[in-house]
């Protein structure tokens, strides 16, 4: 489990991202992470080699993601991702992104080298 801390405005806020991500964000959005990001991430990487702007639907996901990491990391923010999104000046998707994106790759990361650890010792 990973945790990061990122001002959003005036505001910290924490995001954990560990392996109970998918499952929290499927059960709340009924939607698969694991497409959604890769989808969030090529945009990302096309949008910031451009002056575009994120379709609609991109900028859901990026919510959405931000939203259940944030939930992750503090269960006392509110039940409903509108209420919660409220709480916040308008702030640039391009700083939020990238910090998000970092914290699900590391602890995508972790979980592969964990597993090569533990099959290696199994294997012994």
């Amino acid at each position: 489990m990973l945790e990061k801390t990122v001002k959003i405005g005036d505001k910290e806020v924490k995001f954990r991202s560990s392996a109970t991500i998918p499952r929290l964000y499927r059960i709340k959005f009924k939607r698969d992470i694991f497409k959604d990001l890769s989808r969030l991430e090529a945009s990302y990487s096309k949008k910031k080699n451009e002056d575009g702007s994120f379709a609609i639907e991109d900028l859901e996901i990026f919510e959405n993601v931000a939203y259940i990491m944030a939930y992750h990391a503090d269960h006392s923010i509110p039940d409903n991702i509108d209420d919660w999104l409220d709480q916040f000046e308008m702030f640039s998707i391009y700083e939020v992104l990238p910090e998000i994106l970092e914290l699900w790759g590391s602890n995508l990361v972790t979980d592969v080298a964990s597993k090569k650890n533990s099959s290696a010792a199994a294997v012994k």
